[in-house]
């Protein structure tokens, strides 16, 4: 036997060692993955394991959570329309227009999503409360917009508005400059151009920002609270229910019901972005087809 052989023989294997390591840390990886996992998945399992079925359908009579819903319902529509009226005009000019100071532009835009929502409804009531930066115009025409269903109109819009904008901005920055310039050269004015084949290029992206926008709308809570206040039937919300009932005697089962309502909300919005999100409609009126690297529209 040579030396080398020998000295193979005697040194200890190193592949074990390494094995087990290999074989810890692929454990620990999947205890990561599962504790994640049921972290995320089961506060929201326990909300309907706590409370039947049966239970729960009976608390949603209850005049609390009938109230909070048609608040909720009301105000959210009227937000939403409000959000896709203003809202994407200003994507569009953010996403279409270069100019100075437009960074910052964006910024403000953005600022509502990471403000605590307590100092955006202080900042509301401040700005549209009877003694507000505007309030006292307002109260000179006989409009009170503080702790009534407009107050949580503007609270829904101020938090939830800027998701559909920046999702739209990301959407309008997407679409094809070059079929929107086909468009031009083959006669279609700006505002057929935009309704014609932007819009319908940009609907996925918008329709998902409209629904994320959806989602924070239906469960904002301190910025509703400080600027429209709780107040049952007129502005208290179904994320403001749901901390009214916990505080009620036995009130826990009624929270649960509100609380089951919210989630299957939650997932048939979350469902309906991921289908808005993997659907391209084609441009209305349009048919496009590229050849050899140029964009050809027909009519």
């Amino acid at each position: 036997m040579s030396v080398a052989t020998s000295a193979r023989v005697g040194r200890p294997s190193r592949r074990l060692p390494r094995t087990i390591a290999v074989g810890l840390l692929g454990l620990a990886f999947f205890t990561a993955v599962v504790v994640a996992f049921g972290f995320i998945v089961l506060p929201v399992l326990a909300i309907f394991l706590r409370v039947g079925p049966s239970k729960l359908l009976d608390q949603l009579s209850n005049p609390l959570v009938t109230d909070a819903l048609i608040v909720s319902g009301k105000t959210t529509v009227i937000a939403q329309a409000l959000i896709l009226l203003l809202g994407t005009p200003t994507a569009y000019f953010l996403a279409s227009r270069r100019f100075f100071g437009r960074s910052l532009a964006i910024t403000l835009i953005e600022l509502p999503i990471v403000l605590p929502p307590a100092a955006a409804g202080l900042g509301l009531l401040v700005t549209f409360g009877r003694f507000g930066l505007l309030g006292s115009s307002f109260h000179w025409l006989g409009i009170n917009v503080a702790f009534n269903q407009a107050a949580v109109v503007l609270a829904v819009t101020l938090v939830a508005g800027p998701f559909y904008i920046r999702q739209g901005i990301a959407a309008f920055e997407a679409v094809d400059t070059n079929l929107i310039n086909a468009s031009r050269t083959l006669g279609a004015g700006p505002l057929k151009t935009f309704f014609r084949v932007t819009m319908p290029l940009a609907a996925g992206g918008l329709g998902a920002g409209q629904a994320i926008a959806l989602a924070r709308g239906l469960g904002e809570f301190g910025a509703t609270i400080m600027f429209a206040g709780s107040l049952q039937g007129k502005t208290q919300t179904l994320p403001l229910a749901v901390y009214y009932a916990f505080a009620l005697p036995n009130g826990l089962n009624i929270a649960l019901a509100i609380s089951a309502v919210l989630v299957i909300i939650s997932i048939a919005i979350l469902l309906t972005v991921k289908v808005i999100t993997t659907w391209r409609p084609p441009p209305n009126g349009f048919t496009f087809a590229r050849r050899q690297g140029t964009t050809i529209a027909l009519d």
